[in-house]
């Protein structure tokens, strides 16, 4: 089985002939290919350039084509920091009061430069790598995630808490939603195989259960049923200790959940366990960056003994790697994954 249909498979439920691996590993691959990441968002041909040879130096199976996790607040208008040789990043809110929202031109992000740069390098990849590797095109972030960057964050908190809020905070999340079922649209256009979004402010690190369920997971189930109408399987993030809402995120209709290293992966497999993938879910900085190829290792095939009995699994770091891990302990987690290689 080559990439493509290994994590075709798991997606089925089928077992592959060996683990699927596909890796959050923009920052890394970027650093490892000389790139800036000023020159990697600026240049599709670069960007699509970055992950060919991540993946012909590596050999893994599934790309997942990600830049930042401000691409979309950009534009909508959130004023975007856009460093030399970091991921860009928000820089305070658009709105100074829930109020503006009726003031909010209807989003257009098919006219955003840095959406068509990441648009770009995912048809360039789909193009060279047909159905050999497998192209997940990340749609940036999800409603509550942008409704947070829109208002700033604590502002946004301190809205949720106030029941006079509830229907602006909704046609904000309304408006959110829009701008991420563009990108989608936008995504699928492109022949990726699966589209993606985070929306990790609205895990219980910082908000309540109850209050994801009722701001976070109906729009983030659009996202899902639009990808599926779409013809393409539907993966969501969400950064933290997630055991509160595994209930909830599998709610969404979401094929896959790429969870972090704090959600408990034993909780996480009897839950998922034939009703989505777990993508995950090793530690990016403590163990990947920061830990010894004998402890990667180690934790990975803890991880891969927990996942033993399905096929439903995708190895991933938990989140983003950072650009800083040693080549070793990558392929230590590779190495484990596939003792024959």
């Amino acid at each position: 089985m080559n990439g493509y249909e290994r994590i075709t498979a798991a997606l089925r439920g089928e077992r592959p002939d060996r683990v699927p691996v596909m890796l959050h590993n923009f920052m890394m691959a970027a650093r490892e290919a000389g790139v800036t990441m000023k020159a990697f968002r600026e240049d599709p041909r670069r960007m699509a350039d970055v992950f060919i040879r991540a993946v012909e130096t590596y050999g893994y199976d599934g790309v997942l084509v990600d830049v930042d996790t401000a691409t979309l607040a950009g534009a909508l208008g959130v004023p975007v920091e856009l460093p030399e040789d970091e991921p860009a990043l928000v820089h305070g809110g658009r709105l100074a009061s829930l109020a503006e929202v009726d003031d909010l031109e209807p989003p257009d992000v098919a006219r955003d430069a840095r959406v068509a740069v990441w648009l770009e390098a995912v048809r360039r990849l789909v193009g060279h790598f047909g159905r050999e590797v497998y192209v997940r095109g990340n749609c940036d972030q999800a409603p509550f995630s942008l409704a947070s960057m829109m208002r700033g964050a604590a502002d946004w908190m301190m809205d949720l808490m106030d029941e006079g809020n509830r229907e602006r905070a909704g046609r904000l999340l309304d408006h959110c939603a829009e701008a991420g079922l563009q990108f989608v649209r936008l995504m699928a256009r492109t022949g990726a195989h699966m589209v993606s979004s985070g929306d990790s402010p609205a895990g219980p690190d910082l908000v309540s259960p109850s209050l994801y369920r009722q701001f976070a997971l109906p729009w983030e189930k659009r996202l899902a049923d639009e990808a599926h109408r779409l013809g393409l399987p539907y993966a969501l993030h969400i950064c933290g200790r997630t055991d509160r809402i595994l209930d909830d995120m599998l709610a969404t209709g979401a094929d896959a959940l790429e969870l972090d290293y704090k959600t408990d992966a034993r909780l996480a497999h009897d839950r998922l366990r034939d009703r989505a993938v777990f993508i995950g879910n090793i530690d990016p900085s403590g163990i990947l960056a920061l830990g010894t190829p004998e402890r990667v290792e180690a934790r990975t095939r803890e991880l891969l003994s927990v996942f033993a009995d399905t096929p439903r699994f995708i190895l991933n770091a938990g989140c983003a790697i950072p650009a800083t891990t040693p080549p070793a302990n990558l392929r230590a987690m590779l190495r484990a994954a596939r003792p024959q290689a």
